[in-house]
């Protein structure tokens, strides 16, 4: 099924189907993204499994995770966020972060990839979500994101139960990646946020 991001009521669709616990494939400020709820009922979905499976990617490389607010991540992250990081939100930053002692036992995971992505549309959904969604590139693992919503329909118009199209999005840069593990800003991925 597909929809047009511009549809009135297309978050709160999107919002809906994503609360089924189905995969969805979503317009971001960067790229077009794969989605899931990473939390349902208060306990870790196993929807990363299931978009790792689609991109055929190991699942030892976890999703980066949307949230709807800057401080959100407060709720998740076991650690301090300097300032200059979160003042990149909303934006194309993804901040790598250990995670508290509630989040890791939760997850199972010592670390998580936030990101509040730049479209406040995207906000909207996560919002009406109560909590992170999974975000991945639409993509087979190891080969080009894909850029035109007829590459999308043709590779993966069968694997997700919604795919809400907002035109093609050539030479669109992924998120800037960067990790706070070691205390320090490392940059892991450079990509559309410039950390001066």
């Amino acid at each position: 099924m597909t929809s047009l991001k511009s549809e009135p009521g297309s978050a709160e669709a999107a919002a809906k189907i994503l609360l089924e616990k189905k995969i969805v494939i979503l317009p971001t400020d960067t790229v077009y993204g794969f989605s899931g709820l990473a939390i349902a009922g208060g306990k870790k979905t196993d929807l990363d499994i299931s978009i790792d499976k689609i991109k055929k990617s190991p699942s030892s490389k976890p999703l980066i995770e949307l949230i709807a607010r800057p401080q959100d991540i407060f709720k998740y992250a076991g650690q301090e966020i300097p300032s200059a990081l979160l003042e990149k939100w909303p934006g194309p930053l993804t901040i790598l972060v250990k995670n508290n002692a509630w989040y890791a036992a939760l997850t199972g995971r010592e670390a998580t990839a936030f990101r509040c992505p730049g479209d406040e549309w995207l906000r909207q959904v996560i919002s009406l979500c109560g909590g992170p969604i999974y975000s991945t590139s639409v993509n087979y693992s190891g080969q080009a994101v894909l850029e035109t919503e007829d590459g999308i329909l043709a590779a993966f118009g069968k694997s997700a139960a919604l795919f809400v199209r907002d035109g093609d999005k050539r030479n669109a840069l992924p998120s800037t990646l960067v990790s706070l593990l070691d205390g320090d800003i490392k940059i892991l991925r450079q990509g559309a946020a410039k950390l001066s």
